[in-house]
């Protein structure tokens, strides 16, 4: 009875820090509601999205229609990022690997491309007129490679060299899209330029209606996935030889991670470093390689880490806002230096 006491406990502390990530997510999604060029009061915010009244008109419009869709945007793009991230990270066993490492955010960078600078180089047959198409091209680029990688992954085993033919993928669109900003003019490389700082506050409840399903799919098949992931931590053999159909567990993989961060990237372009991050900086409060309880852990993470940069791109008191990328890679960054200098050896983490 005595050797159980160190594991209930450790066990429990593990649950109070997950109700802690869950305390701290609904703190931050009202914060989010709350601050920006015009401050609502949290009071009147609760009463807003309970469909109460509010003591000023122009306050329910700016939360129903522009803060909360923002806001649930943050939430499902942070948490698909990190579980992303995750999966990539466990199927690759590379603690450097990220939710575009396939390629996935590369094809819809070059589809967006395609939209924006290709009518430098057809002489105008195409321009971009709406948001809308940013996201059709995006979804099609990103759809594109995801159908390529899953072509090769029918036909290859070891899963490094997955990783290698998917860099190769967004290397070959990177220098597409390289091309196309030769030929183009300043103001479509500006337009282009601009949608690649990422942004979470274009997307419309009708977009979010297409954007959550997509997401939700995702995330629960990566669930569905986590007794493969666990086996896949200590390789394919051993995966194999505890019965996990390899091929098939690594598809469905391939296919939950590039419907996470295909979806995001369409809807709010490529948002870097969350997917990275967040499984190293989750560890730290629930150390544990199970993904039964590490992917949950993960998903609040990410949608954490994602309402605190938007809180910070806002510049609560000012009109101003920050591209969203600048703010995930200022805020994390030093973070992950300073969590490989202190681990001095981060793989073994897994």
């Amino acid at each position: 009875m005595p050797a159980q006491t160190p594991i209930s406990w450790k066990t429990k502390n593990q649950a109070a820090n997950l109700l802690l990530l869950v305390l701290l997510l609904l703190m931050l999604f009202l914060a989010d509601l709350s601050l920006g060029s015009v401050s609502v009061p949290p009071a009147q915010i609760i009463k807003i999205l309970f469909g109460g009244a509010s003591e000023k008109p122009a306050w329910e419009q700016i939360i129903l229609q522009f803060r909360l869709p923002k806001a649930i945007t943050a939430l499902a793009a942070g948490s698909a990022l990190a579980c992303s991230g995750l999966q990539m990270q466990t199927l690759f066993r590379n603690p450097l690997a990220g939710p575009f490492v396939l390629g996935i955010s590369s094809g819809a960078s070059l589809g967006v491309a395609l939209v924006v600078m290709a009518g430098s180089v057809a002489g105008g047959l195409f321009t971009l007129n709406s948001h809308a198409l940013t996201v059709l091209a995006a979804t099609a680029g990103s759809m594109l490679v995801l159908l390529l990688v899953v072509g090769v992954s029918a036909r290859i085993r070891d899963s490094m060299t997955l990783l290698i033919i998917g860099l190769m993928f967004g290397s070959l669109a990177g220098a597409l899209v390289s091309i196309l900003q030769f030929f183009s003019q300043a103001e479509q490389v500006q337009a282009y330029l601009i949608w690649t700082f990422g942004s979470l506050a274009g997307t419309t409840w009708q977009e979010l209606a297409m954007l959550l399903p997509v997401c939700g799919a995702g995330l629960l098949l990566s669930l569905f996935l986590a007794k493969p992931l666990n086996a896949l931590l200590l390789g394919d053999r051993y995966a194999e030889s505890m019965g996990v159909p390899l091929k098939k567990v690594r598809f469905l993989i391939i296919i939950s991670a590039s419907l996470l961060a295909g979806g995001v990237t369409a809807f709010c372009g490529p948002i870097a470093f969350v997917g990275l991050a967040v499984p190293h900086l989750t560890r730290l409060l629930i150390p544990t390689a199970d993904h039964r309880r590490l992917l949950p852990s993960v998903m609040l993470g990410g949608a954490i880490l994602m309402l605190l940069c938007d809180i910070l791109s806002q510049l609560p008191g000012t009109e101003k806002v920050l591209p969203i990328n600048a703010v995930t890679s200022l805020l994390g960054a030093p973070v992950v230096i300073w969590l490989i200098v202190r681990r001095r050896n981060i793989s073994k983490s897994f």
